[in-house]
């Protein structure tokens, strides 16, 4: 797009042609009131408080776009006049009970009303019942409701659900002495007002969705909030202590709203989790998954002892996962420096030996994509994450890509995802058969790759692949033919031409390329492809956990390399957990522990533990401060939200001979880490800018490297598809701590579709005997209505089910016999 000059209110602004009216004055810091509109979503033209001239004409500028030398003015006598009549209407029968409402205090409703001097109120009409509605997380209040759309419209272009929509209220008709009063935008939006509400699209009283709460988010006033919270504070009451989400690698900015738990009890408590909206999205994960901090009594002298002496005297390796902080991460690895601890963990080590191998290929240190990058793109690719459950902020990247600049994606996994095949018409989910991802990898080099600047040896081995084939084809052939008609007036005979069509079979000859057949496109693939591809110009590809787990890890991170060398694709690697990007770049990790092992949140000989009972209890995530390293590749910080009144690892690292006042004192330290800078936490930014920049921490450095061009030839994997489970956690499920949040504890199961169930002959909730060489377990299984096929899927989040040992290999797919157990 190129750059434009616009003048808002006598104020030369630059911005690019097309960008709205309403975002260009947002980041100039010029103020025009909205209450429908968000970033990054389509503008409903709901409130139309956003009224502005352009050029002396009237518009709307969440809707007006950018032209060279276009004039604004954002305040008029006029523009005044109508903003306060709308408000005026918004207030027209919204109950009087601020004092209980649950948005009060940071009600727009509320700043509107005040800011646009409505003092008074000369409309009215009958009121119509509007009922309450308990959806599950979400409490839906329609006679607080002022049919904003914001809640469709976060739904449908940010998190691809399009699960609500406005339907009919009921309410009555507007007298026509209002329309010749009333200014014409008032009574346009009043009129919307009055005969609408927001209900549920299927027309059913359940939300079936993945409960993301982000309606709840972007709720201008009280009709929309967690049912937990409801009623529990005043938002004036709270204190919003600013931290990064500690349960994926988004890191995204959240709000901790912390106030004391009662009028008996001074302790702080959680009440709910809020986030910057109108810049990123967060999960219901962190929502609602926010109360799992560790409590204890005291510092335990005795445990710590205990510990101090395990380490000293028979420690010889430390398996951790990756839920810690970068500082913690530091801490692990000077005592690595110092007494020469073996480094454990597994998915770090996977994601770190994947990152090395991209290396030599690409010819950087990281990958060059973002969960921003994704948002600009135009054509997106997913392969091997389950994108929905692994990384619902990517798949929020992915849909508002695909919804907002006329997207196009292929989508590349064995489990059929209705969620993400919902996300536009124009994504193409591929159920491609277990383990050939290479195939894929190949197939993009193959599609995309620049011919001119490819490896001759790429070229010769991908053309093995295009084969000559002759097909037969039905044509459809125009001929003329010569008849004698008889003329119905004269009785005469006449010779006429007609044009008649006909079918005739040719034969031509085709090129088919092998790669199809092994990935498991149709015959129209390059067809539909050829219509996604059409105005595309920025692209974007995704990469999952199964790739660094795959057995052939090692040529797909080369392959990958490639792919961000030789394509116009720029790329993300989603780290699985949260900090795993983080501990593969700090820590110089093992791939297996010694013969004394201490565990931090994993089980071992001697344990540390901020989930509960162990041998030594340090705080959770959620009751430390330090910082993350996000997918974004951006080292973020998180900061305490309740106190925790025991040891900390950098308590028993002092007492272990290092020495740092408080953990925190680390984080200076990681720029002796490649890609780090010395930051003072302190120092830290951690918001959004009105441009919605994100002003959070710093971004690490990307180094150059030498590339090479040597990968391999495609391994073809052995994979009975018919007897495979995955190793995957359900929506809003992460880890142990989710977990033990209030509102999402549950017992795990065996996750399966309903095509599953019917073909196994098994019910909801019926228990069943999962076996193989390595592992034997019995356990329920529960019906996952978000997804089809029939691979299952086991978690990882219940710590009472030890589902691991099915997934010796670290491979995220494994070959079971799954069976009905029969009740006695």
């Amino acid at each position: 797009m190129s750059e434009v000059m616009v003048t808002i209110d006598g104020q030369q602004c630059e911005a690019k042609e097309g960008e709205t009216i309403l975002n260009i004055a947002r980041r100039n810091g010029i103020y025009i009131p909205a209450i429908c509109y968000l970033t990054n979503c389509s503008p409903t033209l709901a409130c139309r408080l956003c009224l502005v001239e352009i050029d002396g004409k009237r518009a709307y500028s969440c809707n007006a776009k950018a032209k060279e030398g276009m004039n604004v003015t954002t305040k008029s006598e006029e523009i005044e006049v109508e903003r306060k009549a709308i408000m005026q209407v918004y207030d027209v029968n919204h109950p009087l009970e601020c004092g209980v409402c649950d948005q009060s205090g940071e009600c727009e409703l509320q700043d509107y009303t005040l800011r646009m001097g409505v003092e008074h109120q000369k409309f009215a009409i009958a009121d119509t019942l509007r009922p309450t509605h308990d959806w599950g997380f979400i409490h839906y209040d329609s006679s607080l409701c002022i049919v904003c759309e914001r809640c469709v419209t976060v739904c449908k272009d940010m998190i691809g659900e399009s699960i609500l929509k406005t339907v009919p209220r009921g309410g009555p008709v507007l007298p026509k002495e209002w329309k010749e009063s009333a200014p014409k935008d008032t009574y346009a939006m009043w009129n919307k007002l009055q005969k609408s509400v927001i209900g549920i699209a299927s027309g059913g009283d359940t939300l079936e969705c993945t409960n993301c709460g982000e309606c709840t988010a972007v709720c201008p006033v009280g009709a929309l909030v967690g049912s937990d919270f409801q009623y529990t504070s005043n938002a004036w009451e709270l204190t919003k202590i600013p931290a990064a989400n500690p349960h994926s690698s988004d890191c995204s900015l959240i709000y901790y709203d912390v106030k004391q738990t009662s009028i008996h009890d001074a302790k702080e408590k959680i009440y709910r989790v809020s986030s910057n909206y109108s810049f990123a999205p967060i999960h219901g994960g962190i929502r609602y998954g926010y109360d799992f901090e560790n409590e204890i009594e005291g510092k335990d002298e005795k445990a710590m002892k205990k510990a101090v002496k395990f380490f000293k005297e028979e420690a010889d390796s430390i398996k951790f996962d990756s839920f810690i902080t970068n500082e913690e991460a530091l801490i692990l690895q000077k005592l690595k420096e110092n007494y020469g601890y073996k480094l454990v963990n597994d998915d770090a080590y996977a994601y770190k030996t994947f990152l090395e191998n991209y290396r030599t290929t690409s010819g950087k240190s990281l990958y060059s994509g973002d969960l921003r990058e994704i948002q600009k793109s135009n054509f997106v690719i997913s392969i091997g994450s389950f994108v929905k459950n692994d990384s619902p902020n990517t798949g929020y990247a992915i849909n508002n890509a695909l919804t907002m600049n006329k997207g196009a994606g292929l989508y590349f996994h064995p489990i059929s995802d209705p969620i993400v095949e919902g996300y536009s018409k124009n994504i193409l989910c591929i159920n491609h058969k277990i383990g050939v991802e290479e195939s894929i990898l190949y197939l993009i080099l193959d599609l995309f790759g620049d011919k001119e600047k490819l490896p001759k040896n790429i070229i010769e081995y991908l053309n093995n692949f295009h084969k000559k084939e002759k097909k037969t084809i039905t044509e459809v052939v125009k001929e003329q033919v010569k008849e004698m008609v008889r003329d119905e007036e004269s009785g005469e005979e006449k010779e006429v031409v007609k044009t008649v069509s006909k079918n005739v079979e040719k034969e031509i000859e085709v090129d088919h390329n092998l790669l199809y057949d092994i990935v498991g496109l149709k015959d129209d693939f390059d067809i539909k492809l050829t219509k996604m591809l059409a105005k595309k110009d920025r692209f974007s590809l995704v990469v999952g956990e199964d790739l660094y787990t795959h057995k052939r890890a090692e040529n797909l991170a080369k392959l990958l390399g490639m792919i961000e060398r030789y394509t116009n694709f720029s790329t993300l690697i989603i780290p699985s957990k949260t900090n795993t990007l983080g501990v593969s770049l700090i820590c110089d990790l093992d791939k297996s522990v010694g013969k004394k092992v201490v565990g931090y949140n994993v089980k071992a000989d001697f344990n540390l533990s901020s989930l509960g009972k162990a041998d030594l209890s340090f705080p959770a995530l959620n009751q430390q401060e330090g910082t993350f390293t996000s997918m974004n590749k951006r080292v973020v910080p998180t900061n305490v939200a309740l106190n925790f009144d025991g040891y900390c690892l950098n308590d028993l690292a002092n007492r272990l001979g290092l020495i740092a006042e408080n953990t925190i004192n680390y984080t200076v330290e990681l720029g002796s880490i490649k890609g780090y800078k010395s930051e003072e936490f302190d120092n830290l930014p951690n918001e959004f800018l009105n441009s919605g920049g994100e002003n959070r921490g710093y971004l690490l450095d990307i180094e150059e490297h030498n590339a090479s061009d040597e990968v391999e030839e495609i391994q073809e994997m052995v994979f009975d598809d018919k007897y495979a489970v995955y190793l995957a956690n359900p929506v809003m499920q992460f880890s142990a701590f989710t977990n033990k949040a209030h509102q999402l504890n549950e017992a795990g199961a065996l996750y399966a579709s309903s095509e599953f169930l019917e073909i196994n002959e098994l019910k909801d909730g019926a228990m069943v005997s999962i076996v193989n060489k390595d592992a034997k377990l019995i356990v329920a299984v529960k019906l996952d209505n978000q997804i089809k096929g029939l691979i299952p899927y086991l978690p990882t989040f219940d710590t009472k089910l030890d589902v691991l040992p099915f997934f010796k290999d670290g491979y995220r797919f494994a070959e079971v016999t799954i069976k009905g157990v029969k009740n006695d």
